[in-house]
């Protein structure tokens, strides 16, 4: 009998930890689909990264940071970027120093924010200036990328395995010191380095370089490539497509001899490198990882923009040589969000701002990103000197901080929503666009911006209008929105019915609480006809009718 209980609690010990260590995996942050839409879970529940990234040298000193924590908290963020550079990790080879992390860590927790960490390892904005010293000193170790002359230049080149292995082993061991220290879940995500690729030349030129260039595309993308035919991008495919669609051959064979092919081939170099880093990362703790892209200027060829980067005409190319990669994302600092943020909205890859502009153009890009794409986040960049204080636009708020107190208010019903067509957006770049349409629960939707001209040379920045639209019901919709804008409404098809506004009643921040504040007619909704909205703290709750 003594031997029985004993065998029993040992059952029950074992299972009591089995399901410790299982309900710890899943309190870990991960990726998690709800109908087309790609969600962060964080906690075990849905989460929107209403974030800010901080400027490059900020999260460098924790004393400086230290004035700065409770700034970020009280201007509606939930997360902070933050970079962590491998020259502060492994300052001497093989010797760690995990200071900053943990200090990061402790800070945020205590000012109720998360973590996304950005991993300035080998690359930052193509270069590697933030390798250590003991890797920059030694070039023969660790060597550079080329340029046709044989001129040296300070970006640690993709085609080598010692300058691989030197930062997936300072990653890894990140990773598992964040996966021992942060028992709260302060991190939610990496950035595994930031805005990779050449300049000012399309390739590298180092003889291994060269020698690679000439032989066979590796086996594993080709078979890739025949796998996913009818769903390449089409840059890519129509490059393969023209070169006669060879299932073999070197680089120009199969890919033609345009500069493009150069950016094909570093691509593959730059995937295949960051794909290592990452899997040692995961090792040591494995939650949601990324890289993001430099996008492209128009008409600009490789080497003039960050010749194999994770571009849009590269993701294909990335997603084979980086599996380990959760996603790809794109630092939009032009005009056309919508297109962007478009191209890397795809099945199986989640829309994820890290780097933008704040401001007006950001607060309404921001509503677009939530509303249009499922953007699982989105975060100007700079952030500690972008907020505004009392007196700037946006009733007593800057337009981002107004924009980032609605999103965190209608989060749980925009979660809820992603993933249907109970959810939209629309923006309006600037003086080429002053209106747009959207159908969307039933009407046709005109916005039309609403705002004062323009004085001559100004800035089309504050011009911007972005608006999200929820579907509650048949008739009935939350709206929200940056920028002056006004909205109408008809059917969205043909008929004789008319389209009429019920009601709009106004919800309003104030003093940190939500309230109904008044309901809107007469003079403030056009005798019935349209919706104005601005760049304050608002939800419009809006019922139509026919008749």
């Amino acid at each position: 009998m003594k031997q029985f209980q004993i065998i029993l609690f040992s059952i029950c010990l074992a299972t009591i930890f089995t399901g410790t260590a299982v309900s710890q995996n899943k309190a870990l942050p991960h990726l998690k689909k709800q109908g087309t839409a790609t969600q962060l879970i964080v906690d075990g529940k849905p989460f929107l990264i209403l974030g800010g990234e901080l400027s490059n040298s900020s999260a460098s000193s924790l004393s400086y940071m230290e004035p700065i924590w409770s700034q970020l908290a009280a201007q509606q963020l939930n997360t902070v970027l933050a970079p962590i550079c491998w020259e502060n990790v492994e300052p001497q080879e093989g010797k760690f120093d995990f200071t900053l992390i943990d200090g990061l860590i402790s800070a945020a927790h205590r000012n109720n924010l998360k973590l996304v960490i950005l991993w300035f390892g080998s690359w930052k904005n193509t270069y590697s200036s933030y390798v250590p010293e003991w890797v920059k000193r030694d070039t023969k170790r660790f060597p550079r990328v080329l340029l046709k002359d044989g001129r040296p230049t300070e970006r640690l080149t993709p085609l080598s395995a010692s300058n691989r292995d030197a930062d997936a082993k300072a990653f890894g061991a990140l990773m598992k010191h964040i996966k021992t220290v942060d028992a709260n879940r302060t991190v939610l995500m990496i950035q595994v380095q930031n805005e990779i690729g050449v300049i000012p030349e399309s390739r590298d030129f180092s003889p291994t370089a060269n020698k690679t260039f000439t032989a066979a595309v590796p086996q594993a993308l080709m078979d890739y490539i025949k796998k996913h035919d009818d769903v390449l991008e089409p840059e890519l495919r129509q490059a393969w497509v023209a070169a006669g669609k060879k299932t073999s051959g070197s680089w120009r064979e199969v890919f033609g001899a345009a500069p493009i092919t150069d950016d094909f081939f570093m691509a593959w170099h730059y995937a295949t490198y960051v794909d290592a880093v990452t899997a040692a990362g995961k090792a040591g703790y494995d939650i949601p990882m990324f890289t993001n892209a430099a996008l492209i200027r128009p008409n600009y060829l490789p080497g003039q923009y960050n010749s194999g980067g994770p571009l849009p005409h590269s993701l294909d190319i990335y997603r084979a040589g980086a599996p380990s990669l959760d996603f790809l994302s794109p630092d939009i600092y032009f005009s056309n969000f919508a297109y962007w943020a478009g191209r890397y909205q795809r099945e199986g890859n989640p829309v994820f701002v890290p780097e933008t502009y704040s401001g007006v153009a950001g607060a309404a890009n921001a509503y677009y990103a939530f509303g249009q794409v499922d953007a699982i986040g989105f975060s100007p960049f700079g952030i500690e000197g972008r907020f505004g204080g009392p007196g700037e636009p946006g009733g007593g708020l800057s337009p981002l901080v107004a924009a980032y107190s609605v999103l965190d208010h209608l989060a749980p019903t925009i979660l809820q929503k992603q993933g249907t067509n109970q959810l939209a957006g629309i923006v309006l770049e600037g003086s080429e666009q002053r209106s747009g349409r959207i159908s969307f629960g039933g009407y046709d939707i005109s916005v039309n911006w609403a705002g004062a001209p323009s004085a001559p040379g100004a800035s089309d920045a504050n011009r911007r209008v972005g608006i999200l639209l929820i579907q509650e019901g048949a008739d009935e919709f939350l709206i929200a929105g940056s920028g002056s804008a006004t909205l109408s409404f008809a059917p969205d098809s043909e008929g004789t019915q008319i389209v009429g506004i019920a009601s709009i009643d106004e919800e309003v921040l104030v003093d940190g609480k939500w309230i109904w504040q008044r309901r809107l007619n007469g003079d403030e909704n056009g005798q019935g006809q349209v919706l104005r909205i601005g760049s304050n703290a608002v939800v419009y709750k809006l019922r139509l009718y026919r008749y």
